[in-house]
C-alpha cells in the first residue's frame, strides 16, 4: 500500500495564517519535504517527523524538480503521510504540477491543501485593496521567471489588460521589467511597491513608481519580496513623499 502525498500551501510566512488541515497534516506528518522560502517555525510544526529541505531559490543550490519528484514517489513505499510543504499555494508558481504528474503516473495518492498566497497577504499589511471599488476591477498574478527551454508565456499583456498586477519572483529582474513594460506602452509614473517578508513582523515596504522600480530594488531586500503595480497604490507614493519631505526636512 502506498501513503498519501499532501502537497500543502505554507501561507505567505507568519505561522499563524496556515490552514488548520496544514496545521494538522504537519502535526501527523511521518516526513516533510520543505521549501527555502517556508518559515522555519512552520516546518518546526512537524515535531516527529523527518524533515528534508528541498528548497528552490533563485541565485543558490537547489534540488533538481525531477529529483524532488521522485523522493515524493519513494518516500510513499515507506512512509503513510508524506508532506510536500510549499510557500504560499502551491498551485500558484509551485510547480505542484509537475510533482501532481509524477504522483499520478506512479500511482501514488495525492491531496492538495491550499495556502494563503502573498499577494494577498501582502495586500492585508497594506491595507490596500487588490481591486479597490471605482480603480481597479481586475487583478493578475504573473511572473517573467522561465525555466529552461520554457517559453516566456505573456505575462507583459497579462498586466497590461489589468488594472493591478502582483509580479511573483521579479526583483532580480526589476531593470528588465520595469523596461519591458514602459516599453509595452504602460507609464512609468504607474504607481509600484515592494512588499518583503508579507504577514511578518519585519514586514517591510518600498512605494515608488515604474519608472524607480530599478532603483526600489536596489534597496537592500534579502527575504522573500513582491512587486504590486497599479493605479490603487498612488495614495501609497504620496504618503511616501510626504515623509522623506518630513525626514529631509
Amino acid at each position: 500500500m502506498r501513503g498519501t502525498v499532501y502537497l500543502v500551501g505554507a501561507g505567505p510566512g507568519a505561522p499563524d495564517l496556515l490552514t488548520l488541515k496544514a496545521a494538522r497534516l504537519l502535526a501527523e506528518a511521518d516526513i516533510v519535504f520543505y521549501d527555502a522560502l517556508v518559515n522555519p517555525a512552520i516546518v518546526e510544526m512537524a515535531r516527529g517527523a523527518k524533515k528534508v529541505a528541498v528548497g528552490k531559490r533563485c541565485g543558490r543550490h537547489s534540488s533538481a524538480q525531477r529529483f524532488i519528484n521522485k523522493r515524493l514517489v519513494d518516500a510513499s513505499v515507506n512512509h503513510r503521510r508524506v508532506v510536500r510543504l510549499k510557500g504560499g499555494d502551491p498551485m500558484l508558481f509551485g510547480r505542484a504540477q509537475e510533482e501532481i504528474d509524477a504522483l499520478a503516473a506512479a500511482g501514488v495518492p495525492f491531496e492538495v491543501v491550499p495556502g494563503i498566497t502573498s499577494a494577498l497577504s501582502a495586500a492585508a499589511d497594506l491595507g490596500v485593496s487588490l481591486t479597490r471599488r471605482g480603480v481597479a476591477r481586475s487583478a493578475s498574478f504573473v511572473t517573467p521567471r522561465s525555466g529552461e527551454g520554457e517559453s516566456p508565456g505573456h505575462w507583459i499583456q497579462a498586466v497590461l489588460a489589468t488594472d493591478t498586477s502582483a509580479i511573483y519572483m521579479g526583483l532580480g529582474e526589476a531593470a528588465s521589467i520595469s523596461a519591458a513594460l514602459i516599453d509595452a506602452g504602460k507609464s512609468a509614473r504607474t504607481p509600484v511597491v515592494i512588499v518583503e517578508n508579507a504577514s511578518l513582523p519585519n514586514s517591510r515596504r518600498v512605494a515608488g513608481t515604474l519608472g524607480d522600480l530599478p532603483d526600489m530594488a536596489a534597496q537592500g531586500f534579502d527575504g522573500p519580496a513582491l512587486i504590486l503595480l497599479g493605479e490603487v497604490y498612488r495614495e501609497l507614493i504620496s504618503l511616501e513623499s510626504m515623509h522623506h519631505e518630513r525626514v529631509s526636512a
